[in-house]
């Protein structure tokens, strides 16, 4: 039996045992949220969160973290939204430059601007 688990048993009551599972590893940032905030009153927290990174976690609130891909976040992205990211600047398009003007002569073809 694991270090949590024993605690877990031996702890007086726990937030996670006695609210169930999906609040930890709930969708929604306000559910996150208030996992988390159970999570600062529980009396293995630490221990929790210790065990959660040796384990690495692939995800979940953990010991009032937020796990995901087995590492502690700040905050939970929501679902379906794309990353914020600064865009690349982007060049200004090169204007376009009027042909040159040439004196036809014996080698010149007839283009459109001299044809106009």
């Amino acid at each position: 039996m694991t270090a949590v688990a024993r605690a877990v048993i031996d702890a007086p009551p726990v937030p996670c045992r006695e609210l169930g599972p999906d609040l930890w590893f709930a969708e929604h940032a306000d559910d996150v949220e208030r996992a988390k905030a159970l999570c600062l009153q529980c009396p293995i927290r630490d221990l929790c969160l210790t065990a959660a990174i040796e384990r690495r976690e692939p995800w979940g609130v953990w010991g009032g973290e937020i796990f995901v891909k087995g590492a502690p976040v700040a905050r939970k992205r929501g679902r379906g939204r794309p990353r914020v990211q600064a865009a690349p600047p982007q060049e200004a398009a090169p204007q376009e430059a009027a042909p040159a003007e040439a004196a036809p002569d014996e080698d010149c073809q007839d283009c459109d601007p001299c044809a106009a």
